[in-house]
This record gives C-alpha cells, sequence and structure tokens, in this order.
C-alpha cells in the first residue's frame, strides 16, 4: 500500500480533526476529488487526491485527530509514501506575515510536546498507548522529569474518573493552547480609562470608529503596531496596520483580520468586517484571513462589562478592549452633565513597549474618539 500522510494544510498548525469521509475502501478516485473534509483550528478544509487509484484503507473515523505528516488513507499498489496535494493546498502558506506569525505560536507549542513524549522510556510509550493516555498531559515524578509507569497508571484513572468530561476540539482546543503559551510568553499590563462619546452623531458606527481610532494611535505610536520575538529579544515595527477582530461564536473565538485599515474608507472597512463575520459564521473563512494581525480590538461591550484585560497574542504586542457604552453623570462644560462613556482596556507586552509608549497610545486613542466625527 501507499499512503497518503496528513499535509500541511498552510496554516502552520500541527493537526486537524477529522469531519467527514467523502470515500470509501474500495472506491476508485481521481486525481483533486475530494477525500475528507478535516476541521483545523481556523477552518473545515477540503483536502483532495494527489493521485488517481483506489482507496486501501482509512486510518481514521469522524472526530478522530490526525496530527500532520501522520497516515491519512492507503491507495493500493506501491510506491512512495506522499503528504503533498495537488490543487490549492498544494502551496498554500498564506501572507508572509501570517507564516512567521503561525511559525512563532506553533512552533513553542511543538517543541514543548515533544519534549514532553521524549522523557519516557519505550515500555512507558507502549503503556501510555495501550491505556490511551497522552504523555504530553503528564508531569513525570522520575528522575529529571523521566515519566514513569506509575505516573501513566494515575493518569488513566483520573481520566476514567473524568469520562464524561468534554474534550475540547477544533476552534476550543487551538484557543486554550494558545492562551496557554501567551500566559508562558508575554509579560502582560494593562491600563484603563474612559473617553466621553457625547458629541457622537446618532447612529455612529462605533465598531468603526475604534477601527479607524487604532489606526491612528498605530501611526502615532508605532511601537504598540508591531511583533515581538521573545527567544531573540528582538521586534519588527511594522508599516501596515492590520486589526484583528474578536468574533464571539459557539464553536469558539475567531480572529479574523481587518486588513491594512489606515488606506481604507469607513464604508469599505464595514464592508469588509461584514464579510469576514459572514465566513466565520458559515466556517468558510481562508485561513490566510484569519493570520497577520498586527493589533487586535476585543468589542467585548458589545455584551456586558466595562473593563478587562484582554489577552496579548504573540507575536502581537498590544490589544484593545472597548467596554459597554454607559450614559454617566461627568462634568462637562463647568456643570454636570450626563454624558455617553466608553471604556477602554488596553492590555500590553511590557517586554516590547514601555509604559510610556503604552500611555501615549491610549492617550491617541482616547483623542481620536472624543471628537465628534
Amino acid at each position: 500500500m501507499k499512503n497518503f500522510k496528513l499535509p500541511d494544510l498552510g496554516e502552520g498548525l500541527p493537526e486537524a480533526e477529522i469531519v467527514e469521509w467523502h470515500i470509501k475502501v474500495g472506491d476508485t478516485v481521481e486525481v483533486d476529488q475530494v477525500l475528507v473534509s478535516v476541521e483545523t483550528a481556523k477552518a473545515i478544509v477540503e483536502v483532495p487526491s494527489p493521485q488517481a487509484g483506489t482507496i486501501a484503507k482509512l486510518y481514521g473515523e469522524p472526530g478522530d485527530i490526525i496530527h500532520t505528516g501522520e497516515p491519512l488513507l492507503a491507495f493500493e499498489g506501491e510506491g512512495d509514501d506522499t503528504g503533498t496535494v495537488v490543487g490549492e493546498l498544494k502551496s498554500s502558506k498564506g501572507d508572509d506575515q501570517g507564516a512567521q506569525q503561525d511559525q512563532f505560536i506553533v512552533g513553542a507549542a511543538a517543541s514543548s510536546k515533544r519534549a514532553r513524549a521524549n522523557r519516557a522510556t519505550p515500555g512507558v510509550r507502549a503503556l501510555a498507548e495501550r491505556l490511551g493516555v497522552s504523555l504530553e498531559t503528564i508531569k513525570g515524578s522520575g528522575p529529571g522529569g523521566l515519566i514513569t509507569s506509575d505516573d501513566v497508571h494515575k493518569q488513566a484513572s483520573h481520566q476514567k474518573q473524568l469520562v464524561e468530561a468534554e474534550s475540547l476540539r477544533g476552534t476550543r482546543r487551538t484557543m486554550a493552547r494558545n492562551m496557554a503559551l501567551s500566559h508562558a510568553q508575554v509579560v502582560p499590563v494593562s491600563i484603563f480609562e474612559d473617553v466621553d462619546i457625547g458629541d457622537w452623531k446618532k447612529g455612529t458606527d462605533i465598531t468603526m470608529r475604534l477601527v479607524q481610532a487604532i489606526g491612528k494611535a498605530c501611526e502615532a505610536v508605532p511601537e504598540l503596531n508591531c511583533w515581538f520575538d521573545g527567544d531573540n529579544l528582538s521586534r519588527q515595527l511594522l508599516n501596515e496596520v492590520h486589526v484583528g477582530i474578536a468574533v464571539d461564536t459557539a464553536d469558539g473565538l475567531f480572529v479574523p483580520v481587518l486588513r491594512d485599515i489606515t488606506h481604507r474608507s469607513q464604508k469599505d472597512l464595514r464592508q469588509g468586517l461584514e464579510n469576514l463575520r459572514g465566513a466565520v459564521a458559515t466556517r468558510k473563512i481562508p485561513p490566510k484571513e484569519m493570520q497577520g494581525a498586527t493589533i487586535t480590538l476585543s468589542n467585548f461591550g458589545t455584551m456586558t462589562g466595562q473593563y478587562a484585560n484582554p489577552i496579548v497574542s504573540p507575536p502581537q504586542v498590544a490589544i484593545v478592549g472597548a467596554g459597554c457604552i454607559r450614559e454617566k453623570v461627568v462634568p462637562h462644560n463647568g456643570s454636570a452633565t450626563i454624558r455617553r462613556i466608553l471604556p477602554l482596556s488596553l492590555t500590553f507586552d511590557h517586554r516590547a513597549a514601555t509604559g510610556g509608549e503604552a500611555s501615549r497610545f491610549l492617550g491617541s486613542l482616547i483623542e481620536r474618539l472624543g471628537k465628534a466625527t
């Protein structure tokens, strides 16, 4: 048999979950015929056949997780295994900025996983496989962190007690990993302030005002519109501003990217955001549309809450949070007046930016938002 291995789907992600097989053992397929739909953290992707042939074996069922480079299916006949697909996935690696961002995030997680798995003897690894225990979830109690058979048995017992627990998959699984990675890598500091938006015209597009204000603040204080490499203590100031917009869904958090915001009209930005949200809702958003953000906006105030310490996603340096708009009694033109107030939160990585830079950025954001138009 000739194995076809799960290829790199162009997102820099190490795994995918099988959603649906479009073929079965014994079927004859043509080049580019869709074999299977798989779900990554970012999208559902259809994987085409790299060759014509007859299907000899399927290596997973719907719901199974397959890692990049592992066998996905096998064709009848002899030949070298392949992990390359033809069609649009063949060289789908996204833009350079997106590739750099994904490599930064996934590389550290993959290295950590390999290190854990290697801290066990072959016998212990075989025991873990037999008991259905993942070595990457175990902290070894042996010398130098070596995972012992007792560690595996304890973990197996723990898993039995949690048999009713729901395993995270797809977007939620990757979100959990990325949040843990951010916690390990970023030195976050949050600052908060209110902005008086009482002079805004009725019907003002709040999200677009925030996006455009972020663009102006990035121009005024470019130190927060950059990528930071903590391993090499280096940063890359970026000329264009690509804003990641956090979108809450039942499947988890998606962050599509609104690109080059400083050179686009508000109408164009609004249409672009609607297109991205529609693609997220149908899970048909291209992977490249969620890569390359230089700064992120979390507009959590559309639901509830005034202030937050939103999480910076490396290699980005900053994230802006917008809280729920409220009416408050504040001083205005020498008297106490009821005004509409927008709470703002800014979290930044203190390794890459100073408190002064972050304060000036927030000040520029407030100045822009405080204007009537």
